[in-house]
């Protein structure tokens, strides 16, 4: 998932978001390129004003970030998750990476760690083999209390 550091497969994802904004007669400007470098950095999925605080001061403003980050959500660049706190949190996702994620948050101080795998693929398959739905996906979160709430 690297966008702008330093080695050669970089190059080619800047150059695939920059494609693809230039789809949609868009512009890779400073602050979007500075606001998927704070996403990429992220382990987890942040939230507008997360984003913000993460950014090098005087980059740009809240209301150019949350619009920034719902063109490169529309474009398919982030993708956002909502845990039901009423926040909406955007990763980065590499062109031709998996979007598919799911996570573990905390209901005490709301730290999200993702869940490297999944395991409702087969359950998935079989949903959709029985239904004869097409592009059958879910969203899975779980919930519970982190070891420093606890």
């Amino acid at each position: 998932m690297k966008f702008l550091s330093s080695d050669r497969g970089s190059e080619t994802d800047e150059c695939s978001v920059h494609t693809r904004l230039r789809r949609e007669s868009k512009k890779l400007t400073g602050a979007r390129r500075e606001i998927l470098r704070v996403l990429e950095k992220e382990s987890r999925p942040l939230t507008n004003k997360e984003i913000f605080q993460l950014l090098p001061i005087g980059r740009c403003d809240l209301a150019t970030v949350y619009r920034s980050v719902q063109l490169l959500e529309e474009l398919g660049v982030v993708k956002k998750f909502v845990f039901g706190d009423g926040a909406a949190r955007f990763a980065f996702i590499a062109e031709g990476g998996d979007s598919h994620r799911h996570h573990l948050v905390c209901t005490q101080c709301q730290k999200i760690m993702e869940i490297g795998e999944c395991i409702v693929r087969e359950l998935e398959e079989r949903v959709a083999a029985r239904s004869n739905f097409k592009a059958v996906t879910h969203r899975l979160e779980f919930f519970g209390v982190c070891p420093a709430c606890q």
